[in-house]
């Protein structure tokens, strides 16, 4: 999956994604970064490289595999498959809103 098509999933996502109010930095090795403005109404998606709440570097593969609900995101964290760069608390909400 392109970080395009990542993106598109994202979008279908947004209504969810509003009531984390922050900013979550998705940075995709070698594909780039999706940059989440929950403080919006409606949330916005964007490849901003700006500052964030929160700033998770992961795979494509496995933001794709997050988002379908095939890679829980306490195991990639524990397993490295995810890191975690800002708030802490701001990344555990993200994970009971994302599905």
């Amino acid at each position: 999956m392109s970080i395009e098509q990542v993106e598109e999933r994202m979008s279908e996502m947004l209504d969810d994604l509003e009531s984390l109010n922050a900013t979550v930095k998705f940075v995709c090795k070698n594909d780039g970064v999706i940059f989440l403005d929950a403080t919006e109404t409606p949330a916005v998606l964007s490849h901003e490289d700006d500052m964030a709440d929160c700033t998770i570097k992961i795979t494509t593969q496995n933001l794709e595999k997050l988002l379908a609900g095939k890679l829980d995101p306490m195991l990639a964290y524990t397993m490295g498959k995810l890191k975690v760069k800002g708030s802490m608390g701001i990344a555990m909400k993200l994970t009971g809103l994302l599905h």
